[in-house]
């Protein structure tokens, strides 16, 4: 009976300390689930993980977008008021965020910028056609101040793009494999919101999310943008489908995971192996301070005269019981 019960002691422990350690991360970051697993190679920025980057297999903590202010790539650039700040091996933050709000698996991306209404105006609300001019944004507060505003010119936040019809801009610090480097052409967002793209240079990189942006026309066999769960494009990422900004990571133990949903495909095979000698280094270190830890109790003083106290209560109990 006795060991039963030590059995239930040591799960309600076991999962008493899971709920501290996911309140803890819940509290730390401002999110909940306070973490995401890595499902695909679209960030990975060579044929094999690195620590420090984002990889599939890899636990990444997301923070809240509330607590903070997303900083996005032009932001961090040489000159930029950002200049030195990086997030996962690039300039600029790495965001989680539902494609066009909608329920499909969220995406983990780097904001690449973040386009902002300057002028708008008021729309013609009796009308179906809500704008003469410009873009209309259900969301946007109007001059009136009402919901509804026309944008007729935009901002590139944190850049000298300011009060333009459409945003162009060559990105000459981020490289493309394919021709030279990231170039915005003649852009005009549907709202506003952030451009975004996976760091992994041969299947994303200047491949952006919202294709369109680098002058495509959005279709034809050559389209490889994002699309919805309903097969539409996916559209400047609005605040509000900003689940979370990547934080640290906990390399290749999302795998386990991956390998559960069969999606252990995008896993490289290097993972694999780090994965398996983390974990033996990991069951290692737990033997070895738990040995260390008990050589050290049973020196103690305290340990030698609880131990002198129980062999003498129980030569005294053996002396009572021949009596």
């Amino acid at each position: 009976m006795s060991n039963s019960y030590g059995w239930i002691r040591e799960i309600l422990l076991a999962a008493g300390m899971i709920f501290v350690l996911y309140g803890s991360l819940v509290l730390m970051t401002g999110s909940s689930p306070p973490m995401v697993v890595v499902e695909s190679q679209s960030m990975m920025m060579g044929d094999e993980s690195h620590i420090g980057r984002i990889d599939p297999g890899d636990i990444i903590l997301v923070t809240d977008s509330d607590k903070r202010d997303v900083i996005s790539y032009v932001e961090a650039v040489p000159g930029s008021p950002y200049e030195g700040y990086s997030s996962h091996g690039m300039p600029g933050d790495v965001i989680i965020y539902k494609k066009n709000g909608g329920n499909d698996t969220p995406v983990i991306h780097r904001a690449i910028l973040y386009a902002e209404a300057n002028l708008t105006e008021n729309p013609i609300r009796e009308s179906n056609e809500k704008c003469n001019y410009g873009e209309y944004d259900e969301l946007l507060l109007a001059p009136d101040g009402q919901k509804g505003a026309c944008i007729l010119t935009w901002n590139v936040r944190g850049t000298s793009v300011l009060n333009v019809t459409s945003i162009s801009m060559n990105l000459s610090g981020y490289s493309c494999q394919s021709h030279g480097y990231l170039s915005i052409q003649n852009w005009v967002p549907n709202h506003e919101g952030f451009l975004t793209s996976g760091d992994n240079p041969r299947t994303n990189g200047c491949t952006v999310d919202q294709l369109i942006a680098t002058g495509s026309s959005g279709s034809g066999p050559h389209y490889f943008g994002l699309r919805d769960e309903f097969g539409n494009p996916v559209t400047a990422v609005r605040n509000d489908w900003t689940t979370g900004i990547a934080g640290p990571e906990v390399p290749w133990f999302g795998i386990v995971k991956l390998a559960a949903s069969n999606n252990s495909s995008e896993v490289t095979s290097d993972a694999w192996t780090n994965l398996l000698i983390a974990v033996v280094v990991l069951l290692g270190s737990v033997m070895i301070i738990e040995k260390s830890m008990t050589k050290i109790i049973g020196t103690a003083p305290e340990f030698e005269f609880l131990g002198d106290e129980s062999v003498k209560n129980r030569d005294q109990e053996n002396s009572k019981e021949e009596e």
